[in-house]
């Protein structure tokens, strides 16, 4: 699961300025999440993973875990976004189809929980994410039936991504860091250090 999410990360070219309202931790258009949407989110999280095994894996903590989860949101709306401009239309089915093939990949329902742990993905955000997934496979076929090359597609999804992005505007509160444009992540800033941080494993 951790090479699909991977293969969701986009860089380059998105538009940072601070949040006006200090309530907000990102918004993107008409999108909004609250710090306190954020915090329920990662509490979430942590729930989770003290209900699996944990010992063999590298999990993010405290202000990473935060803006990981920003960074994970920001994708999970930018696609979303732009399946609303270009009406792909994806079905409950066509979810759950895909959620079968990742129950099997991973090894079974009851593996599941600890995949989502490692992957630090709450289950809550499993079906948005699923969506997310078949959005850029949808959008991949599209770009080819007009002449994209099948290699170039990755690179023109990403280019389509941040240019939404760019014209919706996104606005990070500069408390989880800032953004940069060579990795395509949130960042560690020095207006970071003052940071909502998690509840404590």
């Amino acid at each position: 699961m951790k090479k699909i999410l991977t293969a969701l990360v986009v860089a380059t070219g998105l538009l940072l300025s601070g949040c006006s309202n200090v309530d907000t931790a990102i918004s993107l258009g008409d999108t909004k999440i609250t710090t306190a949407e954020l915090q329920a989110n990662v509490d979430l999280i942590l729930a989770e993973r003290g209900k699996v095994d944990t010992s063999q894996m590298q999990l993010a903590s405290g202000e990473t875990l935060l803006r990981n989860q920003l960074n994970f949101q920001l994708l999970l709306s930018g696609f979303a976004e732009i399946a609303k401009d270009l009406s792909i239309k994806i079905t409950s089915s066509e979810i759950a189809g895909r959620r079968a093939q990742i129950v099997e990949q991973v090894g079974g329902e009851e593996a599941l929980p600890a995949a989502l742990v490692s992957a630090s993905i709450a289950p809550t955000d499993l079906d948005g994410y699923l969506r997310a997934i078949i959005t850029t496979e949808k959008l991949g076929q599209a770009l080819v039936q007009t002449g994209v090359a099948e290699a170039d597609v990755q690179t023109r999804t990403q280019q389509l991504f941040v240019a939404k992005v760019n014209e919706l505007k996104l606005n990070v509160n500069p408390r989880y860091g800032k953004w940069d444009s060579t990795t395509g992540q949130i960042v560690a800033a020095p207006a970071a250090s003052d940071a909502v941080t998690p509840s404590n494993e």
